[in-house]
């Protein structure tokens, strides 16, 4: 396993942590509602009876270009959503942050990468980040039909920033899903999250 970059590693880095919340696989996952790159408001309730994915995210991130750059993010997210899995993406990140996008900037990003996910969330105040604890980008949530957490974590096994390294890795959601689909239990409910920290105001 490849050792994250000298020159990422920094980005893990944060001087000030904000308190996050701290969520059980098991358990239900905390209830939000946050605008969409179209000025609608999603929640997760609206989802009730279908399997959702929730994608931390941050198009500047080397990470988050690791995956999205390769296509890998984008064929999960196609197969997942023609299964009728939810796939929401979410900016976190706070006015003036790295990554940080309107949703003109948004629905722009979703056009140039061909991505394929339900919808584009805001969180700029961060309070749904850090009820899910969301630390990094990408930091991935998996949720059943009855609103229960049933993964989260790293959206791959080998943390490291290079697209070099996603066919050796293994796809954690993939699988996740994979076993949810076919009535199993999630055999890794919970990894390590790799990427850049969240961009939180606070």
């Amino acid at each position: 396993m490849k050792l994250i970059p000298a020159m990422f590693a920094a980005a893990l880095a944060c001087t000030a942590l904000p308190v996050l919340a701290k969520v059980e696989v098991g358990q239900p996952a905390p209830a939000f509602s946050l605008a969409d790159s179209n000025g609608k408001t999603r929640s997760l309730e609206e989802f009730k009876g279908k399997t959702v994915v929730l994608e931390w995210t941050n198009a500047e991130c080397p990470f988050v270009k690791k995956h999205y750059g390769s296509g890998n993010m984008q064929a999960q997210q196609k197969a997942a959503t023609s299964a009728g899995v939810v796939w929401l993406s979410i900016n976190s990140g706070a006015p003036g942050k790295q990554g940080q996008l309107d949703g003109a900037g948004a629905n722009a990003l979703i056009q140039t990468n061909h991505s394929a996910q339900t919808a584009y969330l805001f969180d700029p105040e961060g309070t749904v980040g850090k009820a899910y604890g969301a630390k990094t980008t990408p930091h991935m949530y998996v949720i059943d039909g009855q609103g229960v957490l049933r993964y989260m974590g790293g959206i791959d096994s080998i943390q490291s920033a290079e697209t070099a390294d996603i066919p050796k890795a293994t796809q954690y959601v993939k699988q996740a899903l994979a076993e949810l689909a076919g009535g199993k239990s999630v055999s890794v409910p919970v990894s390590q999250p790799y990427g850049c920290s969240v961009k939180y105001g606070s």
